[in-house]
């Protein structure tokens, strides 16, 4: 499901796809859980370029409730402000393995103090708190931009906890739709009447 349609059609975030899986049903409602998260691909494809260096890195991670993630980062580099009239901004290899290091650094410390709903509060939230972290740390090995948690993946979930899952919902609200006009619904059904008896 689309980052946007979560948030309530917040467009920004319509790159982001975010994989729920179904944990239990309560009578009427179904309890999800985290299973995942991607980045379409028009923006993916919208950050390649040629003339600069593409780097990725993905590192397993374990939060502090026992779920165990493997976390897909994309990094590219950028001019530097002294360069010149060169078009061209590759890093090379060391560079490249240096900042690499640093993502790993980066995303093992900040997921290892937090349990998942926190982490995912991380990888969502505008502006992105760990890419912003990796782009200004890794400014002194080489200038870079366009940095994104690319993609989440649930490799090892704890044993099943219906109480754990239901301190998760907790605060939610439920969802009881939009009130309906029923003067109006009649007007629209009087008005479709005369359809050759088809609604």
């Amino acid at each position: 499901m689309s980052l946007a349609d979560l948030n309530g059609g917040d467009e920004s975030q319509a790159y982001r796809k975010i994989r729920l899986v179904c944990e239990d049903v309560q009578g009427s409602q179904v309890l999800t859980n985290f299973h995942g998260m991607d980045m379409t691909r028009d923006k993916l494809c919208s950050l390649i370029r040629k003339w600069q260096t593409l780097i990725e890195a993905f590192i397993d991670i374990r939060t502090t409730d026992g779920y165990y993630l493997r976390v897909f980062a994309i990094a590219f580099t950028k001019k530097q402000a002294n360069q010149g009239p060169k078009s061209t901004c590759y890093a090379q290899s060391g560079q490249v393995r240096s900042i690499r290091k640093k993502m790993f650094e980066i995303i093992k410390e900040e997921s290892s103090k937090c349990d998942l709903k926190e982490l995912v509060a991380k990888f969502i939230s505008m502006p992105e708190s760990i890419p912003h972290e990796i782009e200004k740390r890794c400014q002194s090995i080489f200038p870079i931009q366009n940095v994104f948690i690319k993609k989440v993946k649930v490799l090892k979930k704890p044993k099943f906890d219906v109480v754990k899952l239901m301190e998760l919902h907790q605060g939610g609200g439920e969802d009881t739709g939009a009130a309906l006009d029923k003067v109006a619904a009649e007007q629209t059904v009087e008005k479709l009447a005369g359809a050759g008896g088809r609604l």
